[in-house]
């Protein structure tokens, strides 16, 4: 077990850089399985990095613990490889987020902090007077955020464990009722869920996509169509083995041996062209360009 923030790195230009730790070289590692905090992610992922650098194997590439705790970027990767996601909406002023309730479909709504702690990072509103008090705190602390529509009534919030590329436990989240918002993991009660092979293969296709070994994927359940709401990199396991009665953690350590007797990781599977790599389309005419004014 190492503090990441314990590590030293010494990098000299060259093939020689050394990780140290409390100031003494590291040992010879045969892997990483990462766990880093979102209040230290700059720092820890760098660690995380270094160790990549040197060719140890990963559980969970720096790049896509990056990807995935950057939200916005995470859900516009999702979208432009087909998977369906919540309609969402993104602003910097709270009174433009309140307009724009009417565009995910009015209250509740889901509110998530872009850079949020994973177990503080997302609320839901019920009322429109609980998400303008919601907006005002977190945006007066200067936080951006970004509203998603979030159907009780008929939909379910499910969270699906993959591990090593295949979705291995499912849980049901029942958020309590609160008087002004509930986060989803400090205030839900989780149940076993048979998955179905719409969650599985949804789940699998992002854990793919974002490039992550172990992935907890976050899905709003309309009806029986899933709708991915987000990606954690470092799920709580503690709450989802008490509530499938499974061993959780053992698979993630068969992947890490897996990885270091050398399967292959789950980002050089063949993925679908994201939009962003294709080509330009062949334009005719004049190109219009819009120019602000000074």
């Amino acid at each position: 077990m190492l503090n990441p923030l314990r590590v030293q790195m010494h990098l000299d230009g060259g093939s020689q850089a050394t990780l140290l730790y409390d100031r003494k070289k590291l040992t010879p590692t045969d892997v990483v399985i990462p766990r880093i905090a979102q209040s230290i992610s700059t720092y820890g992922l760098a660690v995380v990095n270094q160790f990549g650098l040197a060719r140890v194997p990963l559980v969970n590439h720096a790049q896509a613990i990056a990807q995935s705790r950057n939200k916005m970027r995470a859900l516009q990767l999702l979208s432009a490889h087909g998977i369906d996601i919540p309609a969402t909406v993104m602003a910097r002023d709270a009174a433009h987020l309140k307009e724009m309730v009417g565009l995910v479909g009015g209250v509740p709504v889901l509110v998530k902090l872009l850079q949020g702690q994973e177990k503080h990072g997302v609320m839901v509103c019920e009322s429109l007077q609980s998400l303008e008090a919601a907006l005002e705190a977190v945006l007066g602390l200067g936080h951006n955020l970004v509203m998603q529509e979030y159907v009780r009534s008929t939909g379910q919030d499910v969270r699906v464990l993959v591990v090593g590329g295949q979705a291995i436990a499912g849980v049901l989240r029942k958020p309590r009722p609160g008087r002004l918002s509930h986060t989803l993991n400090r205030g839900a009660r989780l149940e076993a869920l048979t998955l179905s092979p719409g969650h599985r293969a949804t789940a699998e296709k992002v854990a793919r996509l974002v490039g992550l070994e172990v992935a907890a994927v976050d899905i709003l359940d309309v009806q029986g169509h899933p709708k991915v709401f987000e990606v954690n990199s470092s799920p709580a396991l503690l709450e989802m083995e008490a509530a499938t009665g499974m061993d959780l953690a053992t698979p993630i350590i068969e992947r890490a041996e897996a990885l270091v007797a050398g399967a292959a990781p789950v980002w050089s599977a063949a993925l679908e062209t994201p939009q962003a790599l294709l080509p330009p389309p062949e334009r005719k005419g004049p190109v219009k360009v819009n120019v602000p004014r000074s």
